[in-house]
Order: structure tokens, then C-alpha cells, then sequence
């Protein structure tokens, strides 16, 4: 029994094989490229124009002064201790020449007269002689004439005036004048510069205060200009750097917000892929005209 074979010569699905071959690149990625999100991009362009204005802004120069100077009071504080030459000057403070005359006189002589002192020293001694050691001597002298008269009017008395006992009496009253002012002389100028280095003393301890209290007002006088130059250097440091304080708090704002966009660009089909696209359905219009047919075994 011979078989005879039937040769499987199917028809071949043209559209089928057109879709296998062309596949729709409908969809597909282009390109992509990143902007600006809409509602972000005024806001940065801004703040990028007030940057690029404040990036060509001049070098603004602080014009006030940056340290305080001394105070005034400071100043009068110095100029005085640079005027301070006592001890310099004590050596050379009972110097006579040009010094003022006290005037003393001898019970029966001329006026005499002791030279004052002059320099710092005098200037506290002086005072003291002349209200008190002068007066001593002008008591002794008034004593001693007074008694000139008395021996005077004895003799006169006793009809030896004029005599040569007249004139060992008024001798021996001179010398005891001359010595007894002598000793008064010495320690009145004794006491007149011990009285002088007591007040010296006391108004040096009252300037040196005078002078502390005036080195601590002028320190806190200074302290007070100080503050004020500081305040003055930081509010120019405030103003100038309030836009770049204004341009960070700009910035913060944005930070973990999208501020970018990616824009999409796809492939456009052919017309040809927009008709493989629907090769399903003419394929199954294919099946119903040319159904296939079954092989016999």
C-alpha cells in the first residue's frame, strides 16, 4: 500500500513575518534633558542676578577709627607726670640768688635780713617764715629795744648816759639779741621745712590719689569710647553684609526642594509601524480567508 505524503506547504503569513521584522518603535526614549522647574525658575534667576550685582560691588572701606586713643582725662594724666621733678629740683631749692628778703632788725643798728628760700622748698617754707619766724624775730627785736630804753633811762638816772658803761650795756645787749635771733633763725627754718616737707608730703599723697582716681576715669573713659568704635564697626559690618545674609536665607529655602525638570523625547512611529501595529487583526482576517489545512497521516 503505497501512502502518499502531503507536503505541509503552509502559506506563509506575510503580515506576520512584516511584524516580526519591523517592530513599532513607538515609545522608545529619544533623548532627556534637564531645566529649570517652571514654578523654580524666576525665583534662582533672581538670586543668581542679585549674586552677579553684589559679586562686582567695591571694596567698602571702614572710615571710623578702629582703636580709642587716650582720654582726655588719660592725657591730663601723663602731661602731669611728665611735669614731676621734685626730687630734681629739692637740691637746688634753697638757692638764695633772686630770693626774697625777711627783714630783721638789730636792736640799735640798721634793718637786717635773712634771705628766704626759694624753688619747692621755699614755696612751702616761705609761708612759715614769714607768718611765723618773722614775728619772733620782730618780738625780740620790740623786747630788746625795750630794754635799751630801760638801761637808757638808769644811766640817765644815775648821770652816766653816754658813759662807757652805757656802752657795754647796749654791746652786750646786741650780742644777746644777734644770738638769741640766731637760735631763733635755726630752728625756725628747722621747723619751717619740716612744716614744708609735712604739706609737700600730704598734697603729693593727695595728687598721687587725685592722679589714681584720674588714671581709673580716664581707663573707664577710654573703655567707653572703646564700646562705641566697636558698636560703630559692627553695624557697618551688619549693614554690609545684610544683601549676602538676605541671598543665604534665599538659598536655604531651596535646599531638598525639585528645583530641576527632565524633559522627554520619544521616537515617532512610521506610517508603516502604525500599520504593523495592528498586524494582529489582519492576521486573523488572513486565517479566516485562508484557513489552514489540516494534514492527513
Amino acid at each position: 500500500m503505497t501512502t502518499s505524503a502531503t507536503s505541509n506547504n503552509n502559506p506563509t503569513n506575510p503580515f506576520a513575518t512584516a511584524a516580526s521584522a519591523f517592530t513599532p518603535t513607538l515609545g522608545k526614549v529619544a533623548g532627556q534633558e534637564q531645566t529649570l522647574a517652571g514654578y523654580a525658575a524666576p525665583y534662582l534667576t533672581s538670586m543668581l542676578g542679585k549674586s552677579a550685582a553684589l559679586a562686582e560691588t567695591p571694596y567698602q572701606a571702614y572710615g571710623g577709627p578702629l582703636t580709642a586713643g587716650p582720654s582726655s582725662l588719660q592725657t591730663s594724666y601723663f602731661e602731669g607726670l611728665g611735669k614731676i621733678g621734685f626730687p630734681g629740683q629739692l637740691g637746688q631749692s634753697f638757692t638764695s640768688a633772686g630770693a626774697p628778703t625777711i627783714p630783721t632788725a638789730s636792736a640799735t643798728g640798721p634793718a637786717q635780713g635773712i634771705t628766704a628760700p626759694t624753688g619747692i622748698a621755699g614755696q612751702y617754707m616761705n609761708p612759715y617764715l614769714q607768718n611765723v619766724l618773722q614775728p619772733q624775730l620782730e618780738e625780740l627785736r620790740r623786747q630788746s629795744q625795750i630794754e635799751q630804753m630801760q638801761n637808757a633811762a638808769r644811766m640817765t638816772k644815775a648821770g652816766s648816759f653816754g658813759g662807757g658803761r652805757q656802752a657795754i650795756l647796749d654791746a652786750e645787749l646786741q650780742r644777746n639779741l644777734l644770738n638769741t635771733m640766731g637760735r631763733t633763725i635755726g630752728t625756725g627754718y628747722a621747723t619751717a621745712y619740716d612744716k614744708a616737707m609735712e604739706q609737700f608730703n600730704k598734697e603729693q599723697a593727695q595728687g598721687m590719689g587725685l592722679a589714681g582716681l584720674m588714671s581709673s576715669a580716664g581707663e573707664t573713659q577710654r573703655g567707653i569710647e572703646a564700646q562705641g568704635i566697636a558698636a560703630d564697626l559692627a553695624e557697618f559690618e551688619k549693614q554690609r553684609d545684610f544683601p549676602y545674609k538676605q541671598l543665604q536665607f534665599q538659598q536655604a529655602m531651596m535646599q531638598g526642594m525639585p528645583v530641576t525638570a527632565t524633559n522627554y523625547t520619544y521616537q515617532e512611529p512610521s506610517p508603516f509601524s502604525e500599520v504593523l501595529t495592528g498586524a494582529g487583526g489582519l492576521e486573523a482576517l488572513y486565517k479566516m480567508l485562508f484557513p489552514t489545512t489540516p494534514t492527513k497521516g
